[in-house]
């Protein structure tokens, strides 16, 4: 199927979201597949430089014809361990940012950490310097499971990092917490939940173990050495954190995540809404006019990228060169399906006059499948302020990757 050519989403006047890596860990967990390292602190004075210089370029690159700087809404500092850097690290780096963005003076600024990895003293100077969200990988209140789970904290330390976040005056408190491990018992998944609310965060996100490849957790389980939890299991504690975490008054706004009404993590939904965001740091990821860009991945060769003869002004924005290695644009159908499946994330769904405004094309036009997908009860059509909206079920968003295989069929074809 061919679809008409459609236009770049970005416009002079569109704020976008900045993404900040820091690579650096205490120590890398069994099941982690992100671009972290451990023991390689060593290199923090030097990658905060690079850090700062990658900003200023692409900063002085996106300002507009007059001079005028890029506006960013959202900041989210993610790694690895961001909480690791001194603060006055991360007030180096955003006074870098405001220097050549405009940042809106509302915008949510995050800083992800590890509770036990949290020097309190730090996160005064770090809320001074303008980060207003703390999110943490809490992950259980099971000491045995945070052992297995190669955690360096303790339950105890979850509770102190939530006490020190709400001293520190922050406006926003998220906990990640992991469900469906390994001889995880549905008692311990509601004893987590339990202190979990107790905490009184604005903001939770919930995540189903992934055995990622190249991760010693996939070694472990390729070899018999751990059995994951059945697909009964792993729904069963779904339903109940969908419906214990409803009656505590949080808002199920995303596949994972929940909020306080009014608290919903604001950077993760341009990522769902496919809007621009740019990226920065070692493995790094852009969204730019259509298309994905990611840095290098390597913390000293990405340093030494980013001291090359590398102009991302005379460049263009993401193009191959400096730090940026890989770059790829999305054709009109791809753009179609990806838009598709990352907004039936939110549980808002997706409008059908937006749809069709977007690509010129009715939405049920598209996907043929879609009426299938609503008689099995995996999408349902509601209404919105007056507008009609596609959205998953709470079967869907339980089977979510079963929907969302249905509407790649689109880049196939």
């Amino acid at each position: 199927m061919q679809l008409k050519t459609v236009s770049a989403y970005n416009s002079e006047s569109e704020a976008i979201s900045l993404y900040i890596h820091i690579p650096f860990c205490h120590k890398k967990c069994p099941y982690c597949d992100f671009n972290t390292y451990a023991g390689m602190f060593g290199w923090r004075k030097r990658y905060i430089a690079a850090l700062i210089r990658e900003i200023t370029l692409l900063g002085q690159a996106l300002q507009s014809a007059n001079g005028a700087p890029k506006r960013v809404c959202t900041i989210f500092w993610g790694g690895g361990t961001p909480s690791l850097l001194p603060a006055t690290d991360i007030c180096d780096v955003l006074h870098a940012v405001r220097a050549v963005f405009a940042v809106d003076d509302s915008a949510e600024i995050t800083l992800e950490a590890n509770p036990g990895a949290l020097e309190y003293n730090r996160l005064d100077a770090a809320q001074k310097c303008g980060v207003n969200r703390l999110s943490m990988g809490a992950q259980s209140f099971d000491a045995d499971l945070l052992h297995w789970l190669g955690r360096i904290h303790s339950p105890d330390d979850i509770l102190t990092a939530a006490a020190k976040g709400n001293a520190a005056g922050f406006r926003s408190l998220n906990f990640d917490f992991m469900y469906a491990l390994p001889e995880q018992t549905m008692a311990q998944w509601q004893d987590t939940l339990e202190k979990a609310l107790a905490l009184q965060a604005q903001h939770l996100s919930l995540y189903s173990l992934i055995v990622e490849p190249n991760t010693p957790l996939f070694d472990w389980v390729q070899r018999g050495d751990v059995v994951t939890a059945s697909e009964d299991i792993a729904a069963d504690m779904y339903e109940y954190a969908c419906d214990r975490l409803a009656a505590a008054g949080y808002h199920h706004y995303e596949i994972s995540n929940w909020a306080l009404p009014g608290y919903e993590c604001e950077h993760n939904i341009t990522y769902w809404k496919l809007r621009p965001f740019i990226g920065v740091g070692a493995g790094a990821h852009s969204f730019w006019n259509n298309t994905h860009y990611s840095n290098q991945t390597e913390i000293a060769a990405y340093i030494a990228a980013t001291h090359s003869e590398w102009n991302p002004a005379a460049l263009g924005i993401g193009s191959i060169g400096g730090p940026v290695v890989e770059r790829r644009e999305l054709m009109a159908e791809e753009l179609i399906s990806e838009t598709v499946i990352m907004r039936l994330r939110l549980r808002e769904g997706i409008p059908l006059g937006w749809f069709q405004n977007r690509f010129q094309r009715a939405l049920a036009d598209v996907f043929p499948e879609l009426r299938f997908l609503q008689d099995n009860g995996l999408l349902e059509e509601d209404n919105n302020d007056g507008e009609s909206i596609i959205r998953l079920t709470q079967r869907g968003m339980l089977l979510g990757n079963e929907v969302f295989e249905r509407f790649l069929s689109l880049q196939k074809n």
